[in-house]
């Protein structure tokens, strides 16, 4: 499983590590990653996704897993995202069409 939030993409970045003496040693910066559950109001049940902290700040602001999902462009949603995109439309267009 790729180090990678499924909402916003923010990966692995890399780095330096630097010493008193300036010698300078790879490192990893890790992002903050969340395994959570949230809730889809349209689907009618929770899903399973893995966030940053940050991701979930923002998937909150926006009003929940839905409103985000639908509010983001989909050129700016990873692969993940833009298929429970499409899952949330069509369960949003069959409760309309009910």
């Amino acid at each position: 499983m790729a180090r990678r939030c499924a909402m916003t993409g923010k990966g692995v970045l890399v780095g330096h590590n630097v010493s008193h003496a300036n010698n300078r040693t790879k490192r990893r910066f890790l992002p903050n990653l969340q395994d959570v559950s949230l809730l889809s109001d349209a689907l009618g049940r929770s899903v399973r996704v893995r966030l940053t902290a940050n991701g979930l700040r923002t998937v909150e602001r926006h009003g929940g897993l839905d409103g985000y999902l639908l509010a983001a462009k989909v050129s700016q949603l990873p692969d993940e995202a833009v298929k429970l995109r499409r899952r949330v439309e069509r369960a949003l267009a069959k409760k309309t069409a009910a």
